[in-house]
């Protein structure tokens, strides 16, 4: 990707469907006999895997639409889900209590996705345990049978969206009632309680911390549901905005999941203005240091950390961003650098000295939020600048460059081959 940087984005940008509600949605639509039609779909890398695995399985997994998929899984046929597409896929753990869910075995190998150090999957093979799910891990393969599923009381000892999703689409289909504690209240685990609840499921309490969940027999009803907005991409427009001395609306997002970045962002001095389902944001002047820790939802989210980082560049003073979710969040930082960002990183805080420029580079994209993060840099930078491995930022942005060019980057992607 080749960015000339220094141009102010302005105009309006419209937000894809959420990658994160995809990603368990997608699965989800396993436990369905009937066929299911999921509206406001971003077609990015992670989906593109996602049907690609649900058709190994022996389901049909189709678009019908531009963002609009049709699955219907009446004719699953393994409950083995092959290495070669799961190693892609972060996500891929969400077959284990799909397949559980719906056939009662899974076979599926330990996640792929971007290197964000260690991610163990203990609270989800804790959770399936207790639900009376025989568990073996075998050559990088967990095993799992779950024939004769029994709710139960589960309490995470950490906050885990991966978990509490997971152990949601598994309990639907156990016998009695599941009771799950501490668990994630982002908006994606929201969202997919209520696709579930719309297939005939009995889930309640999502968004809080302890969701109840009444198995049934069967879901027998197929739905037609629509995805909600990606949280992530709106806060990446709107830090892009701020980075580039802008003025964006950032329309389709449902403001509430923005109250942490958008708080932050005040207290950085930025312009906002809040509709129902839209958002300005605007730079006004200088802006002004601050401290950032990333929380689970509603707190700041990991997901926004490195673009955070990328404005805290460019804020007056010392700023400090302390990452609580991840162990290995800061790998865009030498990137950064070479770019002209003065930032130390000691554990699992960074230190930004802050009023700095960037300089046009070649920089390489460690994972998804990094790509996006130094694609923000780019724009804001002096000069030109290149950014290799962007297979990163197609896992998760639809359409990245083009809604870019609409706000009036210069962007465009070359073939490369080393």
């Amino acid at each position: 990707m080749v960015v000339k940087g220094g141009v102010p984005l302005r105009g309006e940008v419209t937000v894809s469907g959420s990658k994160n509600a995809a990603v368990a949605i997608l699965p989800a639509a396993l436990l369905a006999n009937g066929p299911c039609v999921i509206e406001n779909v971003p077609r990015i890398l992670d989906v593109k895997i996602i049907m690609d695995i649900l058709n190994k399985l022996g389901a049909t997994s189709e678009w019908i639409g531009e963002n609009t998929v049709r699955i219907d899984s009446h004719k699953i046929n393994t409950h083995i889900a092959s290495y070669e597409t799961i190693s892609r896929l972060r996500a891929s753990y969400y077959f284990i209590g799909a397949l559980l869910g719906k056939i009662g075995m899974a076979e599926v190998s330990h996640p792929g996705g971007c290197n964000l150090g260690s991610r163990p999957i203990d609270q989800h093979l804790k959770g399936f345990a207790a639900l009376g799910v025989n568990i073996k891990e075998e050559q990088g393969l967990v095993k799992a049978n779950g024939l004769n599923m029994v709710g139960a009381n589960i309490y995470f000892d950490v906050v885990s969206v991966g978990a509490t999703i997971n152990l949601m689409i598994a309990a639907v289909r156990a016998k009695g009632t599941t009771v799950l504690e501490n668990c994630a209240r982002e908006p994606h685990v929201v969202d997919l309680a209520n696709f579930l609840n719309s297939m005939g499921a009995n889930v309640k309490g999502a968004g809080t911390d302890v969701i109840r969940i009444k198995g049934v027999a069967e879901l027998n009803q197929g739905t037609t549901y629509t995805v909600i907005p990606d949280q992530i991409e709106a806060g990446t427009y709107i830090i892009a905005s701020i980075a580039t001395s802008g003025d964006v609306k950032v329309k389709n997002i449902i403001p509430r999941h923005q109250e942490a970045l958008l708080a932050k962002l005040t207290e950085m001095g930025v312009g906002l203005e809040e509709g129902e389902d839209w958002v300005r944001v605007f730079y006004k002047g200088p802006l002004v240091r601050a401290k950032v820790k990333t929380l689970p939802y509603p707190g700041f989210p990991t997901d926004l950390q490195p673009q955070i980082s990328v404005l805290l560049s460019m804020a007056e003073g010392t700023s400090t961003v302390s990452e609580s979710i991840w162990d290995s969040r800061f790998q865009y930082v030498d990137e950064l650098k070479r770019m002209g960002s003065e930032i130390s990183v000691e554990g699992k805080t960074s230190t930004i000295q802050g009023h700095k420029k960037f300089f046009g580079a070649s920089v390489r994209c460690p994972d998804l939020r990094a790509g996006a993060a130094l694609v923000i840099a780019a724009l804001a930078a002096e000069g030109t600048t290149e950014l290799y491995d962007i297979k990163y930022i197609d896992r998760g942005y639809e359409d990245f460059e083009s809604k870019l060019r609409q706000l009036g980057a210069s962007i465009t992607r070359e073939e490369y081959t080393e």
